[in-house]
């Protein structure tokens, strides 16, 4: 969305609000800004301890050099590192998330069908999976549409099995996950590789931050991505750094000024093809 951390801090600070029909939202009038510009510190990593989770090292060398040069920019820039600093519910709740996943993808999805009007073609979850079913050469010649079809199969968002595994999800993934990882070593962030590049063979790969974070729903954790340089056929890799909630502003601090110290982005060049 984003070519810039100044250019997130923009955007975060015209989609911050309160939407009516999202209970969640509630929390933003004691925690949000509608200008996040004021957080963009040069200085911004000078005294900040962050966490490297090292568990999310490892499947790509040339990921991990590139990382490495990024952990030490950022010691050279005053941030104190916690090395390691283990998430240590981190990979223990993936049928859980899938589960909740599951119950909010028809919930949502049903609700978001419904405001589009009696003119809608579709207005349901099985509205689609029925379309698909009905145009498969079209719609699904690679993939299918099983994570659809599990979805439909679950009832409301009162189910217990629903209401277990979101409890589950919050408890691992929150109080006993960043926070805990936070707290014991009195970090202001935690960072990871975002992901290792696309191959040819097979999809992108995404490291443990980008999981805790989708698993920790409703606020847990606030982000910022930073995109470093380009490796692999000039492909990007990333780092993020994450944390507890509503730490935006510490977030966009300490992204904005790893930016500044790296000035690693390079514009798109929107090539025909890939030479690879």
């Amino acid at each position: 969305m984003c070519r810039t951390v100044r250019d997130a801090a923009i955007v975060l600070g015209a989609l911050t609000g309160i939407d009516e029909q999202d209970v969640a939202t509630s929390d933003s009038r004691e925690h949000s800004y509608t200008d996040y510009l004021q957080f963009l510190k040069a200085d911004g990593l000078r005294g900040a301890r962050i966490g490297v989770v090292r568990k999310t090292f490892g499947f790509n060398e040339k990921v991990d050099k590139v990382l490495e040069d990024a952990l030490d920019t950022m010691k050279k820039q005053g941030a104190i590192l916690v090395d390691p600093a283990p998430i240590e519910t981190a990979g223990k709740f993936g049928d859980s998330e899938f589960t909740v996943l599951l119950y909010e993808l028809k919930a949502d999805l049903n609700a978001y069908l419904a405001r589009l009007g009696p003119n809608a073609p579709v207005k349901t979850l099985k509205d689609i999976i029925d379309f698909n079913e009905r145009n498969r050469e079209k719609e699904m010649p690679y993939f299918g549409q099983d994570t659809f079809v599990k979805a439909q199969e679950k009832g409301p968002l009162t189910t217990q099995e629903y209401l277990d595994a979101l409890a589950k999800n919050h408890q691992l993934a929150r109080k006993e996950g960043i926070d805990a990882t936070m707290d014991k070593n009195n970090l202001d962030a935690l960072i990871g590789p975002t992901g290792g590049p696309c191959m040819a063979h097979r999809p992108c790969q995404w490291g443990i931050p980008s999981e805790v974070e989708a698993r920790a729903p409703r606020r847990w954790p606030a982000t910022q991505h930073h995109r470093t340089r380009r490796i692999r056929q000039g492909l990007p890799v990333g780092i993020s750094f994450f944390g507890r909630a509503w730490s935006e502003p510490v977030l966009i601090r300490l992204a904005f000024a790893f930016e500044q110290a790296t000035n690693s982005r390079k514009p798109p060049r929107f090539l025909p093809t890939v030479n690879i």
